[in-house]
C-alpha cells in the first residue's frame, strides 16, 4: 500500500516497545491516524491499580484512530519475546518501517538508596531493551530502505551531556537513559549508509503522564507540564522526515515543532495560561 496524500504513514508498519499508555500510546495514535500498522510489545494484560490502560485498551484506541494493530503480550527484557514480536510483525504486515523505543523504567533514587534490582530493571528495559529491539529490526529496516519506504528508529531518550549535574542527581537512571542515547549515537553511524534514520527525542518540559504523577511530583508537577500530544506531534515530524537526511540527532520536542512552523504551544499545556512550566530533569540547567 502506498502512502495516501497527506498521510505519509499510511500502510507503513511501526513496532513499539511499551505503548499501553502515556507518551507511547499518543505517538502510536498519531501514526494510526494515518492508517499505519502498529505492533505493541507490552506487558500490561490486566488493569493496574495506579496505571491507566492495558495492551487491549491501547489496541482499541489505535484501531478507533484508524490503525491496524498487532498486540504482542511480551517483555523487552526477554530476547525470545522481542524476536517473536519482530517475526510476527514481518509475517503479518510484510516488514517494519519504524521502530520506536518507548518502554522505560524510572527511579531517581541516589546511589546509596537504590536497590540493584531496580538498577537492573532500568538497565534491562531502557538500555538493553532499546538495543535489542533495534538490533532485531535491522534486517527489516534495511529492506524498508531498499524499497524506498523511509525507515526510522526513534528512541525516547535525552541528549548526551557529560555535565555531572544529571549523573550526580540520579546516577542509576542517568546511566540507563544515556545508554539509550548511546544506542542512537552508535546506530546512526553504523546504519547511515543504509539510509535508515536513527534519532532520539526528548521533551523540553515534564509531560503529564502516570510516571510524573505517581513517582515525580504529583498533581502539582502535572499542572506545570505539557500533554503527551506535544511529544507525539514532534515524533511524527521526525519519523516522516527524510531518513537519509535526518539521522544522528538528539531532538527536543519544541525545537522540532518550531522547525516545522509550529510555535504556538499553548494548546499543549495541561493548565492554560502563562504559568512557568517545569523543565525536564535532563534539561533543567
Amino acid at each position: 500500500m502506498t502512502a495516501a496524500a497527506g498521510k505519509p504513514l499510511a500502510g507503513k508498519t511501526m513496532i513499539m516497545s511499551g505503548g499501553s499508555r502515556g507518551i507511547g500510546l499518543e505517538i502510536a495514535k498519531r501514526a494510526a491516524a494515518d492508517g499505519a500498522n502498529i505492533t505493541l510489545i507490552a506487558k500490561t494484560d490486566t488493569p493496574h491499580p495506579k496505571l491507566p490502560g492495558t495492551i487491549h485498551t491501547a489496541a482499541e484506541e489505535l484501531e478507533a484512530a484508524g490503525g491496524t494493530v498487532l498486540k504482542h503480550l511480551g517483555d523487552v527484557r526477554i530476547d525470545e519475546s522481542v524476536a517473536e514480536a519482530v517475526r510476527l510483525t514481518v509475517e503479518r504486515f510484510g516488514g517494519i518501517d519504524i521502530v520506536v523505543n518507548n518502554a522505560s523504567a524510572i527511579d531517581l533514587s541516589p546511589t546509596d538508596m537504590i536497590s540493584m534490582k531496580k538498577y537492573d530493571l532500568m538497565q534491562d528495559i531502557n538500555c538493553r531493551g532499546s538495543f535489542l529491539l533495534s538490533k532485531l529490526s535491522i534486517p527489516a529496516l534495511r529492506d524498508s530502505a531498499n524499497a524506498g519506504r523511509n525507515p526510522h528508529i526513534l528512541t525516547l531518550s535525552p541528549p548526551l551531556n557529560l555535565n555531572p549535574r544529571w549523573a550526580g542527581t540520579a546516577l542509576a537512571y542517568t546511566i540507563a537513559k544515556y545508554g539509550m542515547s548511546l544506542t542512537t549515537l552508535g546506530l546512526a553511524e553504523e546504519l547511515k549508509s543504509d539510509g535508515i534514520g536513527v534519532n532520539s527525542l526528548w521533551p523540553r518540559t515534564t509531560i503529564a503522564t502516570a510516571a510524573v504523577q505517581n513517582l515525580l511530583g504529583g498533581e502539582a508537577m502535572v499542572a506545570n507540564s505539557r500533554t503527551p500530544d506535544i511529544y507525539a506531534d514532534a515524533a511524527y515530524a521526525v519519523i516522516t522526515s527524510p531518513a537519509a537526511e535526518t539521522t544522528g540527532n538528539f531532538f527536543i520536542d519544541d525545537e522540532v515543532l518550531a522547525a516545522h512552523g509550529v510555535t504556538d504551544l499553548d494548546k499543549y499545556r495541561v493548565v492554560p495560561g502563562d504559568g512557568e512550566l517545569q523543565l525536564d530533569l535532563f534539561l533543567d540547567a
